[in-house]
């Protein structure tokens, strides 16, 4: 892991790192010593890892849990170059979903195109970040909607050192098996009117989830509207469950 750059704002250091080809950012509190939770956040489909739908909310999560907070850049976005396969594959998703085609099905064989690659990625990121003596091995959060949330219940499936998650704005195609894996507290965000999900999809995919501590937060609204209240609610479920 090599630091680019390191930043203080409002009590909270942020700090630009690479590990191999991925970019990433770490945010923690100034100053922080010793082990601390972690909170790793995937960001949405054609955003990137400061996106401020991410940042936001990790500068919050810093400053009133006390926590670390990581997020990198998935294939073909932010920072990393540009993937011909996947822009092909973009493209031609867009051209059939102009021509009828329904978006459901496309996203979802496309985001399991791409946690084929994330959740090696993600896990690796995990390590080096927890070998730093201001994170250290703390327990781990994980953050995700939409896209964060296609790639997010593959990674929290497979890593056992996530104890609490934030998932939504998903559907159940192509990720029943590992949802069916996953037995921790999870907060599962819906928007009732989202048009890139069919409600019957996102729901699906809640009740897929085995964890026998899980909430369904419904908001009426499109796929980007979530309300700004449910942050309140996000930083409470990880105080409760990481701090």
């Amino acid at each position: 892991m090599r630091f680019t750059s390191e930043t203080s704002s409002d009590g909270v250091t942020e700090q630009l790192f690479t590990l191999g080809e991925i970019p990433g950012v770490l945010w923690t509190p100034d100053g922080a010593t010793g082990s601390r939770p972690l909170i790793l956040m995937g960001h949405g489909g054609g955003r990137h890892k400061k996106a401020p739908g991410v940042a936001v909310r990790a500068r919050r999560f810093v400053a009133e849990c006390g926590v670390a907070v990581a997020a990198v850049d998935v294939p073909g976005h932010g920072d990393r170059p540009k993937d011909e396969e996947l822009n092909r594959i973009a493209t031609e998703n867009q051209t059939r979903v102009e021509a009828g085609a329904e978006p459901a099905p496309l996203i979802a064989a496309f985001q399991a195109l791409v946690a084929r690659r994330t959740v090696p990625e993600w896990r690796a990121v995990l390590d080096a970040v927890q070998d730093l003596v201001h994170v250290g091995a703390g327990p781990v959060g994980y953050w995700g909607v939409s896209l964060g949330c296609g790639l997010g219940v593959p990674f929290v499936a497979a890593e056992p050192r996530v104890r609490a998650a934030v998932l939504g704005l998903g559907g159940v195609r192509a990720v029943a098996e590992d949802a069916a894996r996953i037995t921790v507290p999870v907060e599962f965000l819906v928007q009732w009117d989202d048009e890139r999900v069919p409600r019957a999809e996102s729901l699906a995919l809640f009740d897929a989830l085995a964890s026998d501590e899980k909430t369904l937060h419904a908001n009426p609204g499109k796929h980007g509207e979530i309300p700004p209240f449910e942050l309140d609610s996000t930083v409470r479920f990880f105080t409760r469950h990481l701090c």
